[in-house]
């Protein structure tokens, strides 16, 4: 795409957002919203209060709930070492997953079954 090509695209891009913006200055229901935050935040600072305050006012619980998100993070407990011998070899893998590139070639070889048996710990 040329620069000129680009411009004109931008151009019409920002003209079609200031066009919804002017839209949105318009609007009775952004009035209000925003009228009522001014005065929150007026009433807010009056009393000396943050909004973290009147969370933990109107709802005492809410800080004791854990974010979905977080819960999830750490929740998940650390895999397992697991070790497998080769008997015919001695070589010897320590894994936490399945993903060991010799265990596989071992799989590939040997059979799944027979070197799970193979498993140390």
């Amino acid at each position: 795409m040329s620069k000129l090509a680009e411009f004109r695209q931008l151009e019409k891009h920002l003209a079609e957002q200031l066009q919804a913006l002017e839209a949105l200055k318009a609007d009775a229901g952004l009035k209000k919203e925003i009228e009522f935050e001014t005065k929150l935040r007026a009433l807010l600072a009056e009393y000396d209060y943050s909004l973290s305050n009147v969370v933990n006012l109107l709802d005492p619980q809410s800080a004791r709930r854990a974010p979905a998100v977080e819960s999830k993070a750490g929740s998940r407990k650390p895999r397992q070492v697991k070790v497998y011998k080769n008997p015919n070899t001695g070589e010897v893998v320590e894994t936490k997953g399945g993903n060991h590139k010799t265990l596989k070639e071992w799989k590939a070889e040997h059979g799944s079954a027979t070197v799970e048996s193979w498993l140390s710990k």
